[in-house]
């Protein structure tokens, strides 16, 4: 093997070692506790509709794709350097959930999941946005 073969291959495998590392520093975060209030809650939108749905898409773009990934599973690029896993929308555990659940973990937050109550300040898009993320 040659001296520059014998470079790539290092460098590979050290791209490899720290990659593995990162993943495995990752770990899932505490189970969720919901405040009754927002377990109450109901969507205020109607799903399906085409114009919730591009709000919902373009809010999702905007605050969330960096870390849930285009397609909601959890491979962002940004979701490699949290020190939690990044859950997938497509996990069965997570489509259970009741839609006051997803509310409060999307807006309100905890941690690493940041809180966007004074981001997204209408009340129709944050629920386009859970519409949008359940539907993923």
């Amino acid at each position: 093997m040659n001296t520059s073969n014998r470079i790539a291959a290092v460098i590979f495998t050290a791209f490899i070692f720290l990659t593995a590392n990162i993943a495995m520093a990752q770990k899932a975060g505490p189970a969720w506790v919901i405040p009754a209030k927002y377990k109450a809650m109901k969507s205020t939108v109607k799903t399906g509709d085409p114009e919730i749905n591009s709000t919902g898409k373009t809010l999702y773009a905007q605050h969330c794709k960096s870390c849930h990934g285009t397609k909601g599973l959890g491979d962002g690029t940004k979701s490699v350097s949290l020190k939690t896993i990044v859950p997938s929308f497509a996990d069965a555990k997570f489509k259970a959930l009741a839609n006051g659940d997803v509310y409060f973990q999307s807006i309100v937050g905890r941690d690493e999941m940041p809180n966007f109550e004074k981001k997204i300040t209408d009340e129709a898009d944050r629920w386009a946005l859970i519409a949008y993320i359940k539907g993923l």
